[in-house]
């Protein structure tokens, strides 16, 4: 499970989106105007190569607070989906 205090901090999606994975599910973090826009998909390609139809998305408030309830739902998809995980992201 992804923790805040190991996360990358909020600063750096001023410039830059951040993609990661957690045992077959990948997600992807960036910041689009004033807020945080969050996908998770299933490997194996990057999330410009996957399929929108297989993107799970959500937008949440760029703030401290908003960064926290991203990490939620990235962990809240992990365990959802944990059977299709390194399969499609329902």
């Amino acid at each position: 499970m992804i923790e805040k205090e190991t996360f990358v901090p909020i600063q750096f999606f001023e410039k830059e989106s951040y993609t990661g994975s957690m045992k077959g599910l990948r997600y992807r973090v960036a910041r689009k105007e004033k807020q945080f826009e969050v996908a998770v998909y299933p490997g194996p390609y990057c999330y410009e190569k996957t399929a929108e139809e297989l993107k799970r998305k959500e937008m949440f408030p760029f703030t401290e607070e908003g960064l926290s309830l991203v990490i939620d739902w990235i962990n809240g998809q992990f365990v959802q989906n944990k059977e299709n995980c390194g399969g499609s992201v329902r």
